[in-house]
């Protein structure tokens, strides 16, 4: 007896079915879209277990490595809170004192505090934008590969910030974000090349640290006032500064005594009362001077520890995110310049960084002197406080290639111009920044500060002509690196040889006169 007929599907239940799968399809898309793909952390940790699949990882490797992408994101959330609670204090007595908004420039920190609200584009333009830098690596004579991960990090958080400031949709600042990082990512290393190659490294090399502009003005620097001055690497340092090359040590001291000078001045400015109110103690204490004066060096210390977290956390996410995007790289860049981090030149002149480092904060000193007594009173820019880690890292860095093109003089002058522009760029950068112009930390190195300012400052003129000149300038920066390229870094030019040169007659004299002797 053959089976009856199936009943037939009724329209309405073919309808209900679609709806009901085209209600799931859309909540599964939300949901990757607004808890996956929105939060930074899960992105970074997607990228990077993408790039070691694409390496042939084992399985192990792919899921412990994007763990700990995630987690180093993390660490910088918590890092981010304790440098905020840290500074919030410093900023209201520089302010109440001074009259002029103080702020501690610290890459991490403002970049932290900007990933809840632009966190989902950032990592668009940070992907985007490595990518399209590969393409131009790959096409152009700027076979250089910016490797280090933090500062592509930071510029695409910067350029977001930047363009969140005018009316641009999601889908226009993003794509016009990440050619913008693109450019400056292949554009900066080949400028600061020919510096480069005379620091060490046989070109093999180059800088990926977004400090150029400082790097380039301390070489030049060099050229001009070390003509005949001996290198760093031939004076000895006394062993008791040695401390200072830990960055943690030297970060947490230097915001002690800063906090402790502020809180001395607010003490004298403000009177007794107010100082006393600024850090209440336990129910029961009496507050004294003495207890004010302390907890100042505990905000500074734990500004310190807030850094730590921030940088280890750092270190975190590069352990496992340069690795993979530097294999996928390799693929499509035959021939590549690898661009590092800063401390890749430290090894050449290890005297030169603790010298640059101690130049670059009096650089940041005396600026921020001539800003507190002459511009800010009239004009109302904030007060740039010397932040330790850019000046640390771009100071150190400045003094290397001040030094490799005119010794000491070099190292000394060189830092100290590069502590001037971290000091006075962040200050002209807070007017672009929105909302978060008024926080009391920003971005620290210079080129954060000339690319955030021109880009910022171009969309005064309205949306349209912004786009404009930030293209404008992205192909301007592309063809002067170009040019950087062929006519100096190709043809061997060596920004050094007129120092070499000077050395060498000197000694040869000095050889000359004692055989005359």
């Amino acid at each position: 007896m053959p089976p009856p007929p199936a009943a037939p599907v009724s329209t309405s239940t073919v309808v209900f079915a679609k709806e009901r799968f085209m209600e799931w399809t859309v909540a599964v898309v939300q949901f990757t879209v607004n808890e996956i793909l929105s939060v930074p952390a899960y992105m970074v940790g997607l990228i990077t277990a993408a790039g070691l699949i694409a390496l042939r990882r084992s399985a192990g490797q792919i899921i412990g490595g994007g763990i700990k992408a995630i987690l180093g994101f993390l660490l910088i959330d918590a890092g981010a809170g304790l440098v905020v609670a840290a500074l919030d204090p410093l900023g209201v007595m520089i302010q109440d004192s001074a009259g002029a908004q103080g702020v501690v420039p610290t890459n991490e920190a403002i970049v932290a505090i900007a990933q809840e609200q632009f966190g989902s584009q950032v990592a668009w333009i940070m992907i985007a934008g490595f990518a399209l830098s590969l393409l131009l690596a790959r096409f152009t004579p700027l076979r250089y590969v910016f490797l280090t991960g933090h500062h592509t990090l930071f510029m695409a958080t910067l350029l977001t910030m930047v363009l969140a400031t005018t009316s641009l949709p999601a889908v226009a600042t993003v794509p016009l974000g990440a050619f913008l990082l693109a450019v400056v990512m292949v554009a900066m290393p080949a400028l600061a090349q020919p510096w480069t190659r005379r620091v060490g490294g046989d070109g093999k090399i180059a800088i990926g640290h977004f400090g150029t502009l400082g790097y380039v003005a301390a070489g030049a620097t060099g050229q001009l006032v070390g003509r005949t001055s001996r290198s760093t690497e031939d004076m000895k340092l006394p062993e008791g500064l040695r401390f200072l090359r830990d960055s943690m040590v030297a970060t947490a001291l230097s915001m002690v005594l800063v906090y402790i000078a502020v809180a001395m001045v607010f003490w004298v400015s403000e009177g007794t009362r107010a100082a006393l109110d600024m850090f209440p103690p336990a129910e029961g204490v009496d507050p004294t001077i003495g207890h004010f004066l302390m907890q100042s060096a505990m905000q500074g210390l734990r500004f310190g520890i807030g850094v730590a977290v921030i940088l280890f956390g750092v270190r975190t996410i590069l352990g496992e995110l340069v690795p993979a995007f530097q294999g996928i790289a390799e693929r499509i860049v035959p021939g590549a310049v690898p661009a590092l981090d800063a401390p890749i030149v430290f090894p050449f002149a290890q005297n030169a960084v603790l010298i640059g480092f101690l130049s670059s904060f009096v650089g940041g000193l005396a600026t921020l002197a001539v800003m507190a007594f002459a511009v800010s009173p009239l004009f109302g820019f904030a007060l740039i406080l010397p932040g330790l880690v850019p000046h640390f890292f771009t100071g150190g860095a400045a003094g290397v290639f001040g030094n490799a093109t005119g010794g000491r003089r070099g190292a000394v002058l060189g830092a100290f111009v590069n502590g001037v522009l971290i000091t006075l760029l962040p200050a002209f950068l807070l007017g672009v920044l929105g909302s978060f112009g008024t926080a009391n930390t920003t971005f620290g190195d210079t080129d954060f500060g000339w690319f955030g300012i021109v880009i910022g400052y171009s969309f005064r003129a309205g949306d349209i002509a912004g786009v404009v000149v930030a293209l404008l300038l992205a192909a301007l920066l592309l063809t002067a690196a170009i040019l950087v390229q062929k006519r100096a870094v190709d043809t061997g030019w060596d920004p050094g040889a007129r120092h070499e040169a000077a050395l060498a007659a000197r000694a040869e004299a000095k050889k000359e006169d004692k055989e005359g002797d």
